[in-house]
């Protein structure tokens, strides 16, 4: 992988930190809460999704700042979801990223009430971002809330809960993670070219290019769980095997699953290139997303 993507991750990496860090007052929150809350926003997220937001904007504008807050907003939501999906009645997972999870650290009452937190407040910092307009706002408010409720991520989650147990067909696996996963990455390419004030037919061609991106990311993320490095991922592999889910390894085999990726990432190269943003840093992060191993 090139030295200049993961450059450019590190910098967004740590921009979006700076940003988060600032946006949760200590002050005024609960000591235990906030503590959980701050326990699994720096709990060490790759923070693609605010990554993707940047650079969707910055493949058509370049004062990136004006995007910050809706991109912490977005990571509030995947880290809030996250934290649910660890607790006892969904996954019940002892630990993510090498280290215990919220409700192992803390108690499941906490847990789930600093996901409640991070889900609400991602909603305030958007409403009171002084440097979008009452339309932007409303626009992101929408969309945000439709990426991470029963049409989008939370939808997805329970018809993966559903597929436990049954053989989903290849459509039914796609609508399963093109609402769990696809939705939030949708977002984050939507909400950057929007704000950058991008034109109807480009924002089509995104809206292809982020639904195959969101096929690759699960799909790679199946792939990891047969062959990937158990210490890089910090999870053991082997989990979806042991809870019987629905995968694109399951379903296709091994090298099936790859040659599916491989049919996506040539989708998404094509629906970018009539985005014109084929010289982005979006499309350095689509390879990123296929060949990344954690």
């Amino acid at each position: 992988m090139s030295n200049h993507i993961e450059q450019y991750i590190e910098k967004g990496k740590q921009t979006i930190e700076h940003v988060l860090n600032n946006l949760i007052n200590r002050d005024s929150i609960p000591k235990n809460l906030y503590d959980s809350m701050i326990y699994s926003l720096f709990a060490g997220g790759k923070r693609l999704r605010p990554i993707l937001l940047f650079a969707s904007y910055e493949a058509y504008e370049m004062n990136v700042s004006k995007v910050h807050k809706t991109a912490a907003a977005l990571e509030m939501i995947h880290t809030y979801s996250l934290i649910h999906d660890d607790l006892p009645a969904m996954d019940d997972d002892d630990f993510r990223r090498g280290k215990l999870t919220n409700h192992k650290k803390f108690d499941e009452s906490t847990a789930i009430l600093a996901g409640d937190a991070l889900l609400t407040k991602s909603f305030e910092i958007i409403a009171s971002d002084e440097q979008l307009t009452n339309k932007e706002k409303v626009f992101l408010i929408q969309s945000l809330a439709n990426a991470s409720g029963p049409e989008g991520m939370v939808g997805g989650q329970i018809l993966d809960i559903e597929g436990e147990s049954t053989s989903l067909n290849l459509k039914q696996l796609e609508t399963v993670h093109k609402l769990k996963t696809g939705k939030l990455i949708k977002f984050a390419i939507i909400a950057g070219a929007y704000l950058a004030n991008t034109d109807e037919e480009i924002m089509n061609h995104l809206k292809k290019f982020a639904k195959y991106l969101g096929l690759i990311f699960q799909v790679q993320d199946d792939i990891l769980d047969i062959e990937g490095d158990p210490e890089k991922l910090g999870k053991p592999v082997g989990s979806d095997v042991d809870n019987q889910k629905s995968t694109y390894p399951n379903l296709l085999g091994l090298d099936g699953a790859k040659k599916q990726k491989e049919i996506y990432i040539e989708k998404a190269t094509e629906a970018l290139t009539l985005a014109k943003a084929n010289n982005s840093y979006l499309m350095d992060l689509l390879h990123y997303f296929g060949e990344r191993e954690y």
